[in-house]
């Protein structure tokens, strides 16, 4: 990509690699040098250098405060309630923490006739019961307390998952289901508890640990593993394996393939084939948004038909399922035992996913429909959500993508559209629960299959091989994570490749040469445009990240090494030797004590070499801290600068090459 960039008259292109940008010099020709190297550079009687301002002072109490409201308040959320009567602040107070208050006066018929959608529970490895129960509490409590318009909430496949694999390895759900049903629900309410503290103390931001390209191998992993997980249901095998491992399924599949049902088979395969169909169709045309989204129902209802009349011979069906309203479950919530700790760390884990896809789906569509989710706000509401509904017989539930692409398709504008879904849902339960006797379980598994195998992203990890290749090997180790070892394997993968990525990134930043660009009094990355030139005497660097304990030694080993590597270029080409380096901190955007010391030892150690070290463009902070420190007297004024091209100007005063 090219960038048009016009600089004194003359037209410069931006360029990718090898060749970058920073700040500004003022300089004159002077005899011929060699190619490559700038002229040697003079003071014009007409420069003029800039003192580097410090900030205002500001007492310990008030710039703590303004750096800790910018930490858990950056969106400043108490605006609205400045210059505002007693009255009003309790109107907006009402609107902020309910925001049907804030939508619901203007609600119109026509938003109820957009507000009319589809949506479908998807199942986990709990009674099929749950799922349903678990559409119907959650979304009418998001409607009273989320930000988002467009978010339709409800079970989904990943925390579904992370939940099941992660309470099956120490309780099977088939011989003690009661305390698997207990553990469920504990782990639910610990899960709302997490989410809405991190809401409520403003801590929303760890969440955001989970980088996108670790996110896109954990879910394409989790969705093969819950796709192979459905071959259960798929080919009708009765004992199957309580592991998730792609290798111990497999084996469980061919192990037990006598129990293969060819019935199951020929149902599942086709069923298969019509909903990916579907979802092909609505994907090549937006439009038909609907045919998809109908697929799941209409196929229940045929699949049950043809059971009901071949009498399900040689088709596990779901049977019996209780008519009536959640019944409350607070009585089954656990919290002393030898599976505290378990239920625990399930709802920690759990409770992290399904907040990273929930708030990741809001801000999606608000962006699509241009306005903005208050993060915290709803991780609060989830939070409550999920504690409410572990009370009322729910599991874990989120935002879901599919079901708030349907709402979108179907043009649904509030949150209303979740208050109709739980209608749908409350219908159901009353009156049609015996229509549901003879649904095959297969049906559930080409659903499920359907529904999940959207998040196998192969576009998504090929862009991340083409933009950055440590992001592609997060992506990919997190995917073999959870395929070849375990979902929460994947997930530590997932997070501890994050984590490591950003302490790469503080503890080795990113440093440059740089030149100044013929024609111009801007010096730039040497390694991104080449036509920048060095300037006789002078080393140029650029660091490009703020100065901590953990990277102020390798920045001074770093400086080192390129002093040497331009001394040896220099002997080679027979010039002089350096003898300034110009530190522009134009991109450091704060530094600490250790790093202060770290300039302050770099100085004496060149000083001894009979060489200077000047700075150029400190940010404000960063000036703060410095004149505030005995470093800063070390250097003195006369050794910060405006910028680059001053420094240069200035330095003839000081230095002779």
């Amino acid at each position: 990509m090219v960038v048009n960039n016009k600089v004194d008259s003359l037209s410069y292109d931006v360029e990718a690699p090898p060749a970058q940008a920073p700040t500004t010099p003022a300089v004159v020709s002077a005899p011929p040098t060699p190619r490559g190297e700038a002229p040697a550079m003079t003071t014009t009687a007409a420069a003029e250098l800039h003192k580097v301002s410090v900030p205002e002072r500001r007492s310990t109490a008030k710039a703590l405060r303004q750096r800790l409201a910018e930490v858990f308040f950056p969106d400043d959320p108490l605006h609205q309630f400045k210059n505002q009567s007693s009255a009003r602040r309790l109107v907006l107070a009402l609107q902020y923490f309910f925001p049907i208050f804030h939508w619901g006066s203007d609600y119109s018929l026509r938003l109820l006739r957009s507000d009319v959608g589809i949506s479908y529970a998807k199942l986990a490895n709990l009674p099929p019961i749950i799922g349903l129960y678990s559409s119907f509490v959650p979304p009418l409590i998001y409607s009273l307390l989320g930000s988002s318009r467009d978010l339709a909430v409800g079970p989904v496949s990943i925390a579904s998952l992370v939940m099941g694999s992660m309470l099956r390895q120490a309780v099977s759900p088939d011989q003690e289901p009661i305390l698997y049903l207990q553990l469920a629900f504990t782990s639910t309410f610990f899960a709302g508890v997490f989410q809405a503290s991190l809401g409520f103390l403003r801590l929303g931001f760890i969440v955001d640990f989970l980088s996108k390209a670790t996110l896109t191998g954990f879910m394409g992993g989790a969705a093969i593993i819950v796709s192979l997980q459905q071959l259960k249901g798929l080919l009708g095998i009765i004992h199957f394996t309580s592991q998730m491992g792609f290798v111990q399924v497999m084996h469980s599949v061919f192990k037990h393939h006598d129990e293969w049902a060819w019935q199951t088979i020929l149902m599942g395969v086709a069923f298969l084939a019509v909903l990916l169909t579907t979802r092909h169709i609505s994907a090549r045309n937006p439009k038909l948004f609907w045919v998809s989204a109908a697929a799941p129902l209409t196929s229940v209802i045929i699949s049950t038909i043809i059971s009901f009349v071949s009498k399900a011979h040689g088709i596990s069906v779901i049977g019996d399922l209780p008519k009536g309203l959640n019944p409350p479950s607070a009585n089954m919530l656990t919290f002393s035992g030898s599976y505290v700790g378990l239920a625990l760390n399930t709802g920690i884990m759990t409770g992290i996913l399904s907040l990273t896809e929930g708030i990741a789906v809001g801000r999606t569509f608000a962006s699509i429909n241009n306005y903005q989710v208050d993060g915290n706000k709803e991780m609060m509401a989830i939070g409550v959500m999920n504690m409410a509904g572990s009370c009322a017989s729910c599991y874990v539930t989120t935002g879901s993508f599919s079901r708030s692409a349907v709402n979108y398709s179907a043009g649904c504008k509030t949150a209303v559209s979740n208050i109709v879904m739980a209608s749908a849902v409350l219908v159901t339960l009353l009156f049609l629960m015996p229509l549901f006797h003879y649904t095959p379980n297969v049906i559930l598994s080409a659903i499920i299959i359907t529904a999940v195998i959207g998040l196998i992203d192969v576009r998504g990890a090929a862009r991340l091989w083409k933009v950055d290749k440590l992001d592609f090997l997060a992506c990919m180790a997190a995917f073999l994570g959870v395929l070849l070892v375990s979902v929460q394997m994947g997930l530590a993968i997932a997070v501890g490749i994050s984590l490591f990525k950003i302490l790469l990134q503080v503890t080795r930043p990113n440093m440059v040469v740089k030149g100044v660009v013929p024609g111009t009094a801007s010096y730039r990355s040497m390694a991104q445009y080449r036509e920048a030139m060095r300037v006789p005497s002078f080393l140029v660097v650029g660091v490009e990240s703020a100065i901590y304990f953990a990277n102020s030694m390798y920045l001074g080993e770093r400086i080192m090494r390129f002093l040497r590597e331009e001394d040896e270029r220099a002997a080679k080409c027979n010039q002089c030797p350096v003898r300034c380096i110009i530190l522009d901190m134009s991109a450091v955007a704060a530094i600490d004590t250790s790093g202060l010391d770290a300039l302050a030892e770099l100085k004496k150690v060149l000083e001894k070499r009979n060489i200077e070290l000047v700075l150029a463009n400190p940010v404000g902070s960063v000036t703060e801290r410095l004149y505030n420190s005995v470093v800063g007297k070390t250097f003195g004024s006369d050794r910060v600068f405006f910028s680059v091209a001053e420094a240069v100007a200035a330095a003839p005063h000081k230095t002779q090459p």
